[in-house]
């Protein structure tokens, strides 16, 4: 029960004028935009490939994977490397964002439930409305982003 009200740290990052975080815990890092490898036959939004450290890493276009339009590079463009788990495993991507802010704390007050839009809409991959600043901040649960299919036509290409 304790759990329940601990304080989490998230990792705050811009997409058009809308400001999403991440649980910090699920960053492994963040990188400078860096030359994309397309790979063909991919969904859209995700934009290729790139070589970290020796590893293939998938690279999603954040934008263009909810709705809006795709990232421009800018000296502030940078890929935020996170952890998603899959049916038991843990898979590394990349998530284009226009840029990263800042790592803030919540308490479980401070976050109200994702609001509902309709049927037709689905916000389970949003854990909450969190407002920071006088902001609102959409705090994502990353492991609910991606649908299973779309993680493992990602994570074929790393074969």
């Amino acid at each position: 029960m304790a759990e329940e009200l601990q304080t989490t740290q998230y990792l705050t990052f811009n997409l058009s004028d809308e400001v999403f975080a991440v649980d910090v815990g699920r960053v492994r890092e963040i990188l400078e935009i860096t030359s994309i490898t397309k790979v063909p036959q991919t969904p859209e939004f995700m934009r290729g490939v790139i070589n970290l450290r020796g590893s293939v890493v998938p690279v999603i276009d954040m934008r263009l994977k909810f709705g809006m339009s795709e990232t421009e590079r800018t000296v502030n463009t940078c890929i935020v490397v996170v952890e998603v788990e899959m049916d038991g495993e843990n898979i590394v991507l990349g998530a284009l964002a226009d840029s990263v802010q800042e790592v803030i704390e919540m308490e479980p007050a401070q976050i109200e439930a994702a609001p509902h839009i309709g049927t037709h809409l689905n916000t389970d991959f949003i854990k909450g409305m969190g407002k920071h600043n006088e902001r609102f901040v959409m705090i994502l649960d990353i492991d609910k982003i991606f649908s299973g299919e779309e993680l493992a036509s990602v994570q074929g290409q790393q074969q």
